[in-house]
């Protein structure tokens, strides 16, 4: 796979790295990313993976840009309100890198459609804020052997963590808590959003190029009130109904 001149001078802080170099910029571009939820997570990382070369995104989301999206959701613009996200967000990245592919799936996620909108996919960025959406990518993710990256957010705090089969994302929330706090409600300060997005698209280019210790198994939980991190091991539940037994 070759590289225009355009991108090589696009991508030259990427190729003189010892850990990506032109093997990695080349495993960039051939991947394909699926992002469900071009939202406060989606959004950003959709920027950054763009910018880094990800040869397709696939952007899966039924919403349209709302006023009070845009305090955080960075790749959609006052002009944008009212249009479809998947629309706008195309729009964006195209502008950002013309080498990358955008792929439209303007509709909601759920059980019955998650495995045809998540096929193909090399890898899933979730920035979804239910956990009936989470679950059913999850599931999808699992039953594809699709790596996920699992991105979420709301007041000053955020979390990271990336599946690869055992555990899943249903050993760490084995049903949705029935006091589940969303942004609308409690809100939510926008630049964490960037925070947690770039940490999702970084764990994406990290397994996309094969490098690092991604953090599979493992979730970071950022705190942005303090100004602290710390990780933390997800144990696999051998009941789980998704990858237990």
């Amino acid at each position: 796979m070759s590289f225009s001149d355009d991108e090589i001078d696009r991508y030259a802080r990427h190729l003189v790295l010892a850990e990506i170099g032109g093997p990695g910029q080349q495993r960039l571009k051939a991947a394909r990313v699926g992002l469900v939820g071009v939202g406060g997570v989606g959004s950003p990382a959709a920027f950054y993976l763009a910018a880094a070369g990800v040869g397709t995104l696939r952007l899966i989301d039924d919403d349209a840009v709302a006023a009070s999206n845009l305090q955080r959701q960075i790749v959609f613009t006052t002009a944008d309100v009212g249009r479809r996200k998947t629309d706008a967000g195309a729009e964006a990245l195209t502008a950002l890198n013309p080498h990358v592919v955008v792929e439209t799936r303007p509709e909601r996620l759920t059980p019955a459609s998650a495995r045809r909108l998540l096929d193909g996919c090399d890898l899933v960025i979730d920035g979804t804020d239910d956990f009936a959406t989470r679950f059913a990518v999850s599931d999808a993710c699992l039953a594809l052997g699709i790596p996920l990256v699992s991105g979420a957010l709301g007041r000053w705090s955020g979390q990271v963590a990336v599946f690869g089969g055992r555990p899943c994302y249903r050993c760490l929330v084995p049903a949705a808590p029935p006091d589940a706090e969303t942004c609308a409600r409690v809100g939510v300060v926008g630049a964490l959003a960037g925070v947690v997005g770039s940490l999702s698209a970084l764990e994406a280019i990290k397994l996309i190029v094969g490098t690092g210790e991604a953090l599979t198994g493992r979730l970071l939980i950022y705190d942005g009130l303090a100004g602290t991190a710390r990780t933390v091991r997800i144990a696999a539940d051998p009941a789980c109904p998704s990858c237990g037994g």
